[in-house]
């Protein structure tokens, strides 16, 4: 992509399908020309004219709103036009196809009016407006976190980073780290002196400052990542435990099939929920068992690649067999595999279902509900919440990334090596010096100061078109 940033670009801004209003958006170096052609003359700057648009013979495409806005001062730091029509697909596909028509008209000269235009990729307007320093990389990022919010915590954090609240952190903590290395590089530059800069300017305070400084961000940035990925959680345990009736009951919806038969599960069921605006992605799963059932036991296989999968794993016991002994030796069974094949660092969680139809003792360990009735489902919300590390109440959230919180991991561990040589002073000042230079590097990732062609391919390649 990074290749053809030059070209002038176009395409449709606005959802595919039928609507009230659709936008074909034109961004490039000069417009004057495209203007003069589609519409007899120029237009005012950042002011929406009401015109006709006409194809090239002069019949009519639609009227609508044009908006021009000159460069330096749109979005992409380019020229821009903006038409405005009726939303119907066929009319912004003529718009379209006029607007590339107009490009490859001659002028008297003999050159095009605009050579060189093409339908825009995705994320190509975006990643304009980061080629030409009107946002950077963490903010062309929460464009897109922003359309894709599912819950209004999402879309408030993403507009925060939108907004550069997110940036502005990491433009504080770059400018502390570059007065620390300036003070490093003093040092090395002048050991005669007699003045000690790093002591003098109290080198190891502003370090440590800093580093909880960079733990706050993290923190945040940890909870802005959660908003934007959410966690997903497994329900598993033997046949009837009532592994679907607690999917429905926390989706609040007949979602899987409920039924006495054991095995009715046959494949995963998924379902997005809000708990205080954080995505948690429920999968119910087949009951887990020995089985003949070749489609049961593919059912089964799946089960488990889900769980082994999983972010969290709520294990669920029958209270009403609870004192089975065959049923004791199938969740035994089922917590021996679970020891195997789930991950150390992901939370199984002991749940026990159908309390309203028990008397049987409760289990001193675990949480005890009815997905029939009801109760106890809130504790569950609560203990997924607390599972996924979110802090309810949280102030000031914006929305990160995994990209993110791995180079504020990366950032901390440089500074965790550099407090290390500092302690040592003259002895490890040029390591002292390098760790304080990958943590910068580090931080300049987030913000694309320092990223390759490779990532932002990536990054943008994942944009709506027009965007």
């Amino acid at each position: 992509m990074l290749s053809r940033h030059h070209d002038p670009i176009l395409a449709i801004a606005t959802a595919p399908g039928r609507g009230a209003v659709g936008i074909v958006r034109v961004s490039g170096k000069s417009l004057v020309a495209l203007m003069q052609l589609l519409f007899g003359r120029a237009l005012p700057a950042r002011e929406a004219m009401y015109l006709p648009f006409a194809d090239a013979q002069g019949a009519p495409i639609d009227q609508g709103l044009a908006i021009y806005f000159p460069a330096p001062h749109s979005f992409t730091g380019e020229d821009v036009l903006e038409l405005q029509a009726h939303g119907g697909p066929v009319v912004l596909q003529l718009l379209l196809a006029r607007c590339l028509q107009a490009a490859q008209h001659t002028t008297p000269a003999g050159a095009a009016v605009l050579p060189g235009l093409r339908l825009a990729t995705a994320g190509e307007f975006s990643e304009r407006a980061f080629l030409n320093d009107k946002i950077d990389l963490a903010q062309a990022e929460a464009i897109a976190d922003l359309i894709d919010a599912s819950t209004e915590a999402a879309a408030r954090s993403a507009s925060r980073s939108l907004a550069g609240a997110f940036s502005q952190e990491i433009h504080q903590l770059r400018d502390a780290l570059i007065h620390l290395r300036m003070l490093v590089e003093a040092t090395l530059d002048f050991p005669e002196e007699e003045i000690d800069f790093l002591r003098k300017a109290d080198a190891q305070g502003q370090l440590h400052r800093l580093q909880q400084r960079l733990h706050a961000v993290s923190q945040r940035a940890q909870q802005g990542a959660l908003l934007r990925e959410g966690i997903k959680v497994v329900i598993a345990g033997q046949p009837n435990a009532g592994k679907s009736s607690l999917l429905n009951a926390l989706a609040g919806a007949e979602l899987a099939i409920v039924t006495p038969i054991a095995g009715t599960t046959r494949d995963k069921v998924q379902q997005t929920i809000q708990i205080e605006g954080v995505p948690v992605h429920v999968v119910d799963t087949a009951g887990l068992r020995e089985s003949a059932d070749e489609v049961e036991k593919i059912g089964i296989e799946r089960a488990w690649d889900a769980i082994e999968g999983a972010d969290a794993v709520l294990f669920l016991h029958d209270l009403t067999r609870a004192n089975a002994p065959d049923y004791q030796a199938g969740d035994a069974a089922i917590a021996a595999a679970m020891a195997r094949k789930v991950s150390a660092r992901v939370p199984v969680l002991d749940i026990w279902n159908k309390a309203d139809a028990s008397d049987t003792a409760l289990p001193a360990a675990g949480l005890v509900l009815s997905a029939k009735t009801g109760a106890g489902l809130d504790a569950l919300r609560r203990e997924l919440l607390k599972l996924a590390g979110w802090q309810p109440g949280a102030e000031g959230v914006y929305m990160a990334r995994e990209r993110h919180v791995q180079a504020l991991q990366q950032v901390a561990s440089h500074l965790e090596f550099a407090s290390a040589h500092l302690a040592a002073q003259a002895q490890s000042l040029d390591l002292l010096a390098e760790e304080l230079r990958l943590a910068q590097n580090a931080l300049n990732q987030i913000t694309g100061e320092f990223s390759s062609d490779d990532l932002l391919g990536v990054i943008f390649s994942s944009f709506c078109i027009g965007k």
